[in-house]
């Protein structure tokens, strides 16, 4: 549990004086502006060079309102919530959406895989939570985009490599520059580890690339490619109470395996995935004086084989499709918005109208995780379907800013299709089709109180259709899902945004969410759940940020969030009240630094802190204790002539605490829970060349 020396330590950080703090631009509302003068929740962090740059929970874990849960399972990537929403994935990212350099990471389903993002070049990383997420798309809980850099000034080269502790090591070569006004970046990188936990291996491959030019005058091309394989990448599955106690990093025991000693699940079954994923994109925008034409269009492919540890007797029944997940996809995009300004009145009006286009057909298969007495090969076919997901969203936006008044609203008419066409019928035909549609509002206003106070309020209504995960099972262990509805909500939300003294930025939020047909975990076994609709559900919280420069060298980061999150109807077993599993009722961040004035030596200590979390909606299994962890840093950079240097050192889990770090949500054998690393080192060095 969160302890009172945690609460007084991350008090501590606070007090000291301060001088200066920096304004962050963003473009959250589609058009560039200071987030100190957007009326909505939204935060800009940078990708420094004190992380191996792996896992966006590096950055993230510093933003208010988000919970970001490294799994320790690169098969299952990150869990990511805002404000509870996205907190029940099974794996990947839903209730969340994705965006990388302007293209989707999330598909028309809502679904997307923050491993997708390249955080090598990144240059920072912006999150919006609450209504204004609504115009977004089909998705409740808010908005993740990563920003890459662009190529500048005379071509470099720069190798970084960095290790440390499971036999984490990371290699990343690139290269950079502008030439007859063309800018590139190219990248390449290998990750390797062994695991935290047993049977955790993985090894992951990315490659990026970015090109940006003006083609004519006002206007501005930008190419981005990407690609990421991870071959046999292990997974460890959860484990039960009892395990977790007994040893954090053991995997769960396979009771009904007949050797002696048993064997684990994920070692009998060989429990593991492998991921291929690539996509190009383009996003051009035009300027005609303060008016702005923008088009974007991207394509890709994804290719995933999944081994999960479901015996014989639990794929038996003759509508089970099999202990093994064989899919390819393809996908593709395309927007189109313009943007006009005009003055109105006393002030100046700004819309932006729009239509966004998605798509993605898989071809998806479904094996026996046996042939005769051998587990984890791929065995007889099982299932056999074609699955396409289509949506057409248009929309507009646009905000009166006059004085000390700043007004906006925003809607989209959200239209999302679903067809399955079944190839296996020998076990019933799951062909069939499922239309979602819905309009989502949002409006939002902000008063100037002084140059150094703002104050607004917002609202919306949200809407979030089931992924194509969520609707492959049903609670019985049948085929598709089609009794599955999409949830809706009602977003309010009211803050403030000051700057102390030119030295403190602080952000403060109070936000309510009402929730109808809450998306729920109906069973989870093995790997594979099934959903239901779980009524109604509401969310009550505040979140806190503040940031500030002191004197002789030093900073500080808070980000603060409280939520209630709770059934507000019962169903089934679950009482009206319990707690929504998943979602902490409080976690923290904190970070005192320190730069020495000429940029050559800095270093820092970090505070991480969450309270309890359930892991069933009915709250009775035992819940996964809060923790309080301290991580610490320290950077060197050098130059030389054309060579600039850096060098980093990490100690996380200070203290050496066990606790768990994910849970997995409503697993029917009760093998809910997934460790942290105890304490844990990582080294890095880079060599950057100029020509």
């Amino acid at each position: 549990m969160v302890t009172k020396e945690d609460i007084l330590f991350i008090a501590a950080l606070l007090a000291a004086a301060v001088t200066e703090a920096p304004i962050v631009v963003i473009s959250g509302t589609r058009t560039e502006r200071a987030s100190f003068d957007v009326p909505a929740s939204i935060d800009a962090v940078a990708i420094d060079d004190s992380q191996p740059r792996v896992n966006a929970s590096e950055a993230l874990a510093a933003v208010p309102g988000l919970v970001v849960q490294n799994r320790q399972n690169y098969a299952q990537d990150l869990q990511i919530s805002s404000r509870g929403f996205g907190a029940r994935s099974a794996f990947g990212v839903r209730g969340v959406h994705l965006i990388a350099d302007g293209i989707p990471a999330s598909m028309p389903d809502g679904q997307g895989q923050a491993a997708t993002f390249n955080l090598d070049m990144a240059e920072r990383i912006e999150v919006l939570r609450g209504p204004y997420s609504a115009i977004y798309g089909n998705h409740a809980g808010g908005v993740i985009q990563l920003f890459s850099k662009e190529g500048e000034g005379a071509p470099s080269v720069e190798l970084n490599v960095s290790g440390g502790s499971y036999g984490t090591h990371k290699t990343d070569l690139n290269a950079q520059g502008k030439q007859g006004g063309i800018g590139y970046l190219l990248d390449a990188s290998r990750f390797d580890t062994d695991g935290y936990r047993a049977h955790s291996a993985a090894t992951r491959d990315q490659a990026y690339a970015k090109l940006t030019l003006a083609p004519v005058d006002g206007a501005k091309l930008s190419i981005v490619a990407s690609a990421l394989r991870q071959d046999d990448t292990q997974d460890p599955l959860g484990v039960t109470w009892a395990t977790y106690q007994r040893d954090p990093r053991a995997n769960e025991t396979d009771n009904a395996d007949t050797q002696t000693p048993k064997r684990t699940l994920a070692d009998r079954y060989n429990t593991r995935k492998s991921i291929s994923h690539q996509q190009i994109g383009a996003a051009w925008e035009q300027h005609f004086g303060d008016d702005r034409l923008r088009v974007t269009a991207y394509g890709g492919n994804r290719e995933v084989i999944q081994y999960q540890a479901f015996s014989k007797a639990f794929q038996a029944p003759a509508t089970h499709s099999g202990g093994v997940v064989d899919f390819e996809r393809d996908f593709s995009g395309a927007e189109i918005s313009w943007t006009h300004v005009q003055h109105l009145a006393i002030g100046k009006l700004t819309t932006t109208a729009g239509v966004e286009y998605g798509r993605s057909s898989d071809a998806r298969q479904g094996y026996e995780n046996f042939i005769g007495n051998q587990f984890g090969v791929k065995g007889a076919l099982r299932r056999d379907e074609d699955d396409k997901v289509s949506n057409l969203d248009p929309y507009l936006q646009t905000e009166w800013d006059s004085g000390a008044w700043q007004l906006s609203a925003g809607l989209r008419h959200n239209r999302v299709k679903i067809s399955v066409d079944d190839h296996f019928i020998s076990n019933g035909n799951d062909s069939g089709s499922l239309n979602y549609s819905h309009t989502t509002p949002v409006l939002g206003v902000l008063y100037r109180v002084a140059p150094q106070l703002n104050v607004y309020a917002s609202a919306a209504r949200g809407f979030e259709t089931p992924t194509l995960n969520e609707l492959f099972y049903s609670g019985t262990g049948g085929g598709f899902n089609f009794r599955l509805q999409p949830a809706y909500s009602t977003h309010l939300e009211g803050g403030i945004k000051a700057r102390l003294n030119d030295g403190v930025r602080i952000n403060a939020a109070l936000f309510q969410v009402k929730t109808d047909d809450e998306l729920v975990v109906d069973t989870a076994s093995g790997g594979r759940t099934s959903y239901r609709n779980g009524g109604k559900t509401l969310r009550q919280g505040a979140e806190l940020s503040l940031d500030a420069t002191w004197r002789y060298g030093f900073s500080t980061r808070l980000a603060l969030t409280t939520l209630r999150a709770i059934y507000d109807q019962g169903y089934g077993n679950v009482l009206k009240g319990s707690r929504l599993p998943g979602v902490p009722n409080a976690n923290a961040y904190a970070e005192l630094a320190w730069q020495e004035s000429a940029g050559r030596w800095g270093a820092a200590l970090e505070a991480i802190a969450a309270s309890d979390i359930y892991v069933e909606d009915s709250n009775a299994d035992k819940a996964a204790p809060g923790y309080g962890v301290l991580n610490a840093r320290i950077t060197a950079r050098q130059q030389w002539g054309g060579w600039r240097f850096k060098q980093y050192a990490r100690l996380n889990n200070l203290l050496d605490k066990n606790y768990v770090g994910s849970v997995i949500v409503g697993d029917t054998n009760k093998r809910y829970y997934e460790a942290a690393p105890q304490r844990n080192w990582m080294l890095g060095v880079s060599a950057l060349y100029q020509f």
